[in-house]
């Protein structure tokens, strides 16, 4: 009788779609609805990952006072707890975010308050991203810790002014340009004690992501959840390359990929879940400082001082999907991503 039930309501939840959707090409239709219903079961997936594993999410802050950490965002949400473990941790925090006036409530609250700094970055703009990093190194030519976090999630097809699809901008491209500005100064910041460590906030809506190369920004056909989940996937994909090529060369530099967990953020502010049952949020999503969790661990975990090139969730190994494990995929994201912020693949990481 359940199966039955479940199986009308399926039914009439994709004739309800259809019915609203009729103006598109069928062929559209069927990828939309598959996004969405992939989707949800990544996150279902997320949240019986989160039940499951919750004993593991614990992470011993060290003393790493006179080393530098800069982080994306940070005003709210997860990137606010990141913040203050690093804080914890006696570090030096460069926070890059749209509007540092914002950062003052940060400091007059956080323990170590003082040694939080805040410079204007704006990812939807390559040109902001480039002044951000120079203002950085200028400071701080030495270091230790770059946390990808900052993202956006859904919304309408727009192009940056670099000609870019927002979402894959914002959560990937900007991040990935960030992290070759800053290679030169990470490098330096590494030794043979301890290599630096660079963290891509990510997200298991990575899985039921493709990378569109043959059309990246999507203009064939706009999905904003296959835009979302392509822009997960590609940081993913990109620490892992990444981390491939800082080994080969020799570098004591580490890059990961983090999964912080499915956390009760402003992220799902405009989603119809939130409007349909924000009781829900509460009771089963991660609060942003059990979030933060996770992303701490990939900074700090000594363990992991020689595992590069790992998707961490909830302090272990995660589960990603075969699309991200392709080094062939890797190598093609990581040379159209070059191609987009107009870099010569040799020179990457390189001044």
């Amino acid at each position: 009788m359940f199966a039955i039930a479940s199986l009308a309501a399926l039914t009439t939840a994709a004739a309800v779609y259809w019915y609203i959707n009729r103006h598109k090409p069928l062929k559209h239709i069927l990828s939309e609805l598959r996004y969405t219903l992939d989707m949800q079961g990544a996150g279902v997936g997320g949240l019986i990952d989160d039940w499951v594993n919750v004993r593991r999410n614990k992470v011993v802050l060290p003393d790493a006072r006179k080393k530098i950490a800069v982080i994306t965002g940070g005003a709210r949400g997860i990137g606010t707890e990141v913040i203050r473990g690093l804080l914890k941790a006696n570090m030096i925090v460069i926070m890059g975010i749209r509007k540092p006036e914002q950062s003052k409530k940060l400091v007059e609250s956080m323990e170590n308050g003082e040694n939080l700094q805040a410079y204007e970055l704006d990812l939807q703009s390559l040109k902001s991203v480039k002044t951000f990093a120079e203002n950085v190194i200028k400071k701080y030519p030495e270091i230790h810790i770059l946390v990808n976090n900052a993202g956006i999630m859904f919304g309408d097809y727009k192009l940056t002014e670099d000609g870019v699809e927002t979402q894959l901008q914002v959560n990937h491209l900007s991040h990935f340009y960030l992290t070759h500005l800053l290679l030169p100064a990470l490098k330096k910041g590494g030794s043979l004690e301890e290599s630096s460590r660079i963290v891509n906030v990510t997200s298991c809506a990575h899985y039921p992501g493709k990378i569109y190369f043959d059309d990246i920004n999507m203009k064939e056909h706009y999905d904003t959840t296959a835009a979302y989940a392509q822009s997960k996937l590609a940081q993913l994909m990109s620490a892992r390359y990444i981390n491939h090529l800082l080994s080969e060369e020799g570098c004591r530099v580490k890059s990961y990929a983090v999964h912080p967990g499915i956390v009760d953020t402003d992220l799902f502010e405009k989603t119809l879940f939130r409007q349909m049952f924000p009781w829900a949020m509460k009771l089963f999503f991660k609060t942003p400082e059990k979030g933060a969790i996770s992303i701490l661990h990939a900074c700090f975990n000594k363990e992991l001082g020689e595992k590069g090139g790992l998707y961490i969730s909830n302090c272990i190994e995660g589960i990603s999907n075969r699309f991200s494990k392709n080094t062939d995929h890797q190598k093609r994201l990581f040379e159209l991503s070059c191609k987009l912020v107009d870099l010569n693949e040799e020179d990457f990481g390189k001044r």
